[in-house]
């Protein structure tokens, strides 16, 4: 499927299923998508993200994946009052990128249109991915702070692992990329090989705990990780806001995507959604399953998080704080990647 007919069969649903509600205030397209030309392929483990603004003062819960059309949608949903201040935008590292380009779908009030003029004039001026790449260091340290050591194990890996993993974005921010997030190992690493700082790349896999992974044990711990994720994705009853991830339709990002990746020589590009997926996995299971279900297959997600150097709640203490120790060579060599950066503009 081309990207054009994807985008088309995401507005279709926008218009027919979300754009008669009172408090519909408009729709854009979000994620790794937007950056894509019409004619390009589809990526088969690629979904097509879309934002729904509403009036409400909360925003619904989020919809997630779901197919229509023959392509995976994803909905998330926000209110107005999160977009309606160009300056918080520009700030934030998550929202400012969804306005570098015209990426929307419905606007009947115009508001859309005219933040997204304020936003592209303004997104590549320095004064504004400093603030965003300050955005990302505060995500990452507000993320270490929170972890609680008390919490079951996969509560506690998934406190670390996302702080952690969003040093790439800093990466990803500073060059003028969109923070992906499955991928996001991936793209950082082609930031930092353009910008000559291969060794700084090695430096964010220690982090993460996987630069001594070979492709072998990356591709057994996929294996058992589709066991549980197909197990978790047929017990699934309580609703989180990761749920449509793990879902028969979502299958083909968490599983084959993650395949493809090792396929291409990538694997330790690939072991941080795997470890990702395997904790929410165990999350559903947890408040799902039968206990006896999820004790058959835990020893395979503590396999592969021991495998990252993570065996107790120490060591997730440890790490977090060494996560934290490195914030000031991430923060100096970000600075230097935007004064490299030719579509930076100094103002």
């Amino acid at each position: 499927m081309k990207v054009g007919n994807a985008r088309a069969a995401a507005s279709l649903w926008v218009m027919e299923h979300a754009s008669h509600d009172p408090s519909f205030m408009g729709a854009y397209f979000s994620g790794s998508t937007i950056a894509m030309s019409e004619e390009m392929e589809m990526p088969a483990a690629s979904d097509i993200d879309v934002v729904i603004v509403t009036s409400h003062d909360e925003p619904p819960f989020k919809l997630g994946k779901f197919e229509y059309l023959d392509t995976l949608i994803e909905v998330t949903y926000m209110t107005w009052s999160q977009l309606s201040s160009v300056e918080e935008v520009l700030s934030s590292y998550h929202l400012a990128g969804s306005f570098r380009i015209n990426t929307i779908i419905a606007d009947p009030a115009k508001l859309l249109g005219r933040l997204q003029t304020q936003i592209s004039r303004h997104f590549s001026d320095l004064a504004w991915v400093r603030r965003r790449c300050e955005n990302v260091r505060q995500k990452i340290e507000n993320g270490l702070l929170a972890a609680d050591t008390s919490a079951p194990l996969h509560d506690q890996v998934t406190g670390w692992l996302f702080p952690t993993g969003v040093t790439t974005h800093m990466v990803l921010v500073a060059a003028l990329r969109n923070p992906t997030v499955r991928l996001r190992y991936l793209a950082a690493r082609d930031v930092l090989l353009e910008y000559g700082y291969s060794s700084f790349y090695e430096d964010l896999l220690e982090l993460l705990g996987c630069s001594h992974l070979t492709p072998q044990l990356v591709e057994h711990h996929l294996d058992n990780l589709s066991r549980t994720f197909d197990a978790a994705a047929a017990a699934a009853k309580t609703p989180f806001f990761f749920s449509s991830d793990i879902t028969e339709a979502a299958r083909p990002i968490a599983i084959d995507g993650s395949r493809e990746l090792i396929q291409a020589g990538n694997h330790r590009e690939a072991i941080f959604w795997i470890v990702a997926t395997f904790a929410r996995c165990h999350k559903i299971l947890a408040a799902d399953a039968k206990p006896e279900l999820q004790a058959a297959l835990t020893p395979s997600f503590k396999a592969v998080v021991a495998d990252l150097g993570i065996h107790t709640s120490d060591d997730i203490i440890s790490r977090s704080k060494a996560v934290t120790q490195f914030l000031p060579l991430l923060s100096k060599t970000t600075e230097a990647i935007m004064q490299a950066n030719p579509n930076i503009k100094a103002k």
